[in-house]
């Protein structure tokens, strides 16, 4: 005689099926090392270059990657709400078979991990700061902003490399919806967009009010400027490296949505392991450094790799989570200042 198994409720199908899941709980049990890492290390006190968060205490400082996790968090509940009622594309089906997104994979990471370092190379070598996905100064400011040379030399570098190379190269082989680049369903989209980027617009003015120091005119003239550069510069180049090209081949090798949005969230770290902020000078100083952009920007990757599963259209995480908020938002200050808009 069968004895039939009781049916899990929706919160203990959630538990199991996220919280419970190994991947998860070993993220987890390393994000909680990482910030007591921190702890230890920073001995109550940050080295960073970063205005932006002088008013905030050491543990506002430490605690605001957790927070913004959280915020992630919130977010991801809203994007499966606004999804639920969608088809679902199927990701993995857009990757090459296993093997071949393997080689691919491999590939990319290994191309994008020396595109890193040139960007390091080159900007000292050109009397600039190292080049990451960010420039100097972005979201958290900087005591010495960077100048018109370096903006735009960081923007078309990474645009080149990152986005229009790699786009170039797989465009060849795979369909503009195989790089996930074309809608399935515009309407829903469109509704993913608006409500993210409001909620993302609230958080990001709260968290980092400086426009509202600015002048109406100045923002006016600062914005499109600031969406453009930051469009080009690190906007393009994460959607095709990661979010066009990488994502469906984790999901395709893994199998598993958790596991893929783990890895595009450290994926996304990655590419910003040298910041403008970064201090280098001691071993205790790179060790902050490195666990702060994990902590930075783990969360936002994962948002981003999530946005892009539900909805399979990486534009919609480019526009809803990435141009107008943060970086318009937030950066307009920064550029009014490089390009001396009064």
């Amino acid at each position: 005689m069968t004895v039939a198994q009781p049916q899990r409720s929706w919160s203990g199908r959630l538990i199991h099926n996220v919280f419970l899941r190994p991947d998860v709980l070993v993220a987890a049990i390393l994000w909680i090392l990482a910030n007591v890492a921190v702890l230890l290390l920073a001995n109550g006190r940050l080295p960073f270059d970063r205005p932006a968060l002088v008013g905030m205490s050491f543990a506002q400082q430490v605690a605001l990657p957790s927070l913004g996790l959280v915020e992630v968090s919130v977010l991801m509940a809203v994007v499966y709400a606004l999804t639920s009622q969608r088809v679902i594309p199927d990701i993995a089906a857009r990757a090459p078979e296993r093997s071949q997104a393997a080689r691919e994979t491999a590939a990319l990471l290994g191309y994008a991990g020396l595109g890193e370092v040139g960007g390091w190379l080159l900007g000292p070598a050109l009397g600039y700061r190292s080049f990451s996905f960010h420039v100097a100064g972005t979201l958290v400011g900087c005591s010495t902003p960077p100048s018109i040379g370096e903006v735009w030399t960081w923007a078309i570098y990474n645009f080149v490399v990152f986005a229009v190379a790699p786009y170039l190269w797989f465009r060849r082989s795979y369909s503009a919806t195989q790089l996930n680049l074309r809608s399935t369903d515009r309407r829903n989209d469109l509704l993913v967009i608006v409500v993210v980027g409001v909620i993302e617009v609230v958080v990001e003015v709260i968290t980092f009010p400086g426009i509202f120091k600015m002048r109406g005119r100045t923002f006016l003239v600062a914005a499109p400027l600031t969406l453009g550069v930051f469009t080009i510069g690190t906007v393009l180049p994460t959607m095709v490296l990661i979010y066009a090209i990488l994502v469906p081949r984790y999901l395709k090798l893994t199998g598993s949505f958790v596991t893929t949005v783990l890895l595009g969230g450290l994926t996304y770290a990655a590419m910003h392991f040298v910041e403008g902020w970064s201090v280098f000078t001691t071993s205790r100083n790179v060790a902050l450094s490195l666990l702060f952009v994990v902590l930075g920007y783990l969360g936002p990757g994962m948002i981003k790799t999530f946005l892009t599963l539900r909805t399979g259209n990486a534009w919609v995480h480019a526009i809803g989570y990435h141009a107008i908020a943060p970086h318009m938002m937030v950066d307009a200050p920064l550029m009014a200042k490089v390009f001396g808009l009064r």
